[in-house]
């Protein structure tokens, strides 16, 4: 095409008309006669000398400088781009295209068209393609809810690719969630970028920003004018965004239903009053660390959201016990409640939230350094939780055999017991609440529980805890061989059994454990455990052969005498750990042909002694391995990896 007249109308008082081509001049318009044909058009020129005309149309308001200039066969002008154009012409021809595919083509043209597209809001958008061009993305509905998800990080995290995104996503049914984690140092993300978003994307749910220093109330406020779909919000370590922010969003955003603040130092407790006021649909609320939210806060939203918050996480608040009074009275709803590291809260605050009565829906209850978790405390939450399933504590130093025992007796319905760092806990106590819990209780987990002592404590005959599934007993070095065999005899029932870091723990002990299993172990951690040693291992698989499915023995002390048994018994096992143990060639031979045994993953990580001599067996065995660790096998060379990677290119190999 030679030339190529293009028309450009907007709503504004004007029109443009550009001539685009390879060449313009005199004689490839109208070859041999005059530009206008039409003799009444030429009143529009001007004459400005012997051989130069210009066209102005009538009342026409120029935009364009300097105008089309002919001179004889000369053009004494630039080459015409469409570049010349003013931001509100090429505004009004981006809103004008027929649909998302286009627009997201202009905008890959520059950084300029980029940013008038990305401002183009939907409402501006002509629609009324009348014989019009429709673009086929749009008309396959693709993702209509708005469910693409995008997540930028670090030196990512720019408005320029936030821009990009609302527009690129536009045309595939809009963008549900946005994940902004940090920011780029020179160029990082502004209010600009929000606002980009709001106008692309008004079917956002999901927005979550970590540690953005520059974005602002004006960012928040473009969001909650244009994605009023809003479901989700997570605020992490922005300082700069305040009350006046979540104002804007509990006034634009009715549909919210969780709430995540953290480390913002600026938000207040009207931000949080606003926000009970205005969503009814709130189920979740997370706030750490933000020293200005108070008491009136927490309080205005329980109480106003009473019968639609679900899940509450409170931690580093300068709360008093008035919070955890009015949590008692009227979280109705509260199915999951985690507290940690409230200072100011005291024994009185968890005696008056158990007595409140207000939380018979509770399910799950954390509590991390609090000084109020007493006995007393722990025990008017035992009865006044009837339905409570789940309880961790974790660090609560006030805590005694006492309280714990009183709290099992009276909470029926417990299904997992969780003490961590509990220190005033002793044999006493996590015994009695073995023999104290409801026949509902499924695991129980000791971490770090200096207060242990092993003790025969001379258990009376009484009818075992049938109800343990698992048993997790994890560095808490007093816990030995007499403890774990009076719970072989009150846990019959055990299928995880997870016994780490225990030095005290031997074959006398472990021994007990496995024959008076009444079900088969299913899986065993036995890591740390450096006193254990084939005689204990080679048992486990002539009993518990028929049901395991996973066994670490790292550290143990095990030869290929236990890979032997392994191979010979174990035919459900698909995931075995041994490293930092004494096995050779022989014993990854004997697994080899084994013709039962299919392993998934295999980690032999620091086995000195595994040499190139395993390559054949470990290349047989790669038949269903997706797993190998071979880390600090100094035996194997970096030649033999090589070419198990190449031949198992279905396994994942740490080396």
């Amino acid at each position: 095409m030679d030339s190529e007249l293009l028309l450009v109308h907007g709503s504004y008082p004007y029109c443009f008309f550009i001539f685009v081509g390879h060449d313009i001049r005199s004689d490839n318009f109208f070859p041999g006669g005059s530009i206008y044909p039409n003799p009444k058009e030429s009143s529009l020129f001007f004459s400005l000398g012997h051989h130069v005309d210009v066209y102005f149309p009538h009342h026409k308001r120029s935009r364009i400088s300097p105008p089309i200039v002919f001179s004889g066969e000369r053009v004494e002008k630039k080459n015409p781009s469409i570049e010349i154009l003013p931001d509100e012409c090429l505004f009004e021809i981006f809103r004008r295209l027929p649909g998302g595919q286009e627009r997201s083509s202009c905008a890959c043209v520059s950084k300029r068209w980029l940013t008038l597209v990305s401002n183009i809001h939907r409402d501006e958008i002509n629609d009324n393609n009348k014989g019009g061009v429709v673009s086929k993305v749009e008309d396959q509905d693709v993702e209509g809810d708005g469910y693409l998800s995008r997540v930028l990080e670090g030196k990512k995290a720019t408005n320029v690719r936030l821009a990009a995104i609302a527009v690129g996503t536009a045309s595939r049914g809009g963008l549900g969630k946005l994940s902004i984690r940090g920011s780029n140092s020179t160029c990082g993300v502004t209010n600009v970028g929000l606002r980009a978003i709001s106008r692309g994307c008004p079917s956002l749910r999901v927005l979550s920003l970590w540690d953005s220093s520059s974005v602002g109330d004006d960012g928040l406020f473009e969001i909650a004018d244009g994605c009023h779909q809003l479901e989700k919000l997570d605020l992490c370590h922005c300082p700069a965004i305040t009350d006046k922010s979540l104002l804007a969003v509990a006034k634009g955003c009715p549909n919210l239903k969780d709430l995540t603040i953290e480390g913002c130092a600026n938000i207040e407790n009207e931000g949080l009053q606003a926000l009970a006021r205005c969503c009814p649909n709130l189920r979740a609320i997370s706030i750490k660390d933000c020293p200005l939210i108070g008491d009136q806060g927490i309080a205005s939203m329980l109480s106003s959201a009473s019968f639609t918050l679900t899940k509450i996480k409170l931690q580093a608040l300068n709360i008093t016990d008035v919070s955890l009074a009015v949590i008692g009275h009227y979280g109705k709803a509260v199915t999951d409640l985690s507290l940690i590291s409230l200072p100011n809260v005291s024994e009185k605050g968890f005696w008056v939230m158990g007595n409140g009565h207000g939380l018979q829906k509770l399910k799950s209850f954390a509590v991390t350094s609090c000084r109020g978790v007493t006995d007393l405390g722990l025990e008017a939450v035992g009865k006044g939780c009837p339905n409570l399933k789940q309880l961790c504590l974790h660090k609560c130093a006030f805590l005694s055999d006492k309280g714990l025992v009183s709290f099992a007796k009276t909470a029926s319905s417990l299904e997992s017991l969780q003490l961590e760092e509990c220190h005033r806990i002793t044999q006493f106590g996590f015994f009695g609440s073995l023999l104290n819990c409801g026949a509902k209780l499924k695991a129980i987990s000791l971490v770090n529980c200096y207060g242990i002592k092993d003790l025969n404590l001379g258990l009376p005959s009484i009818l075992p805890c049938k109800s343990l599934r698992l048993l997790s007993i994890r560095n808490c070095p007093g816990f030995g061989d007499a403890s774990l065999a009076a719970l072989g005899k009150l846990c019959p029932q055990l299928q995880h059994v997870e016994l780490s870091g225990l030095h005290g723990i031997s074959d006398a002990g472990f021994l007990p454990l496995l024959e008076t299993r009444e079900a088969g172990l299913v899986k065993v951690n036995l890591s740390g455990c450096v006193n254990l040693s084939d005689k204990a291992v080679c048992i486990m698989a002539d009993l518990h052969g028929w049901t395991l499915e996973m066994l670490n023995l790292e550290r143990c002390k095990i030869s290929d005498a236990s890979l032997v048994a392994i191979a010979k018994n174990c035919q459900l096992l698909s995931d075995l750990d041994v490293s930092k143990c004494a096995i050779t060639d022989s014993g990854i031979a004997a697994l080899a042909r084994s013709n039962q045994i299919k392993l998934q993953i295999l980690s032999m990580s620091g086995c000195s002694k595994v040499s190139d001599k395993s390559m054949p067996s470990l290349r047989k065995l790669g038949q269903t391995l997706l797993g190998l660790n071979l880390q600090k096998c100094k035996a194997i060379s970096s030649s033999t990896v090589d070419l198990l990677v190449e031949q198992l290119w279905r396994c994942d190999i740490l080396f």
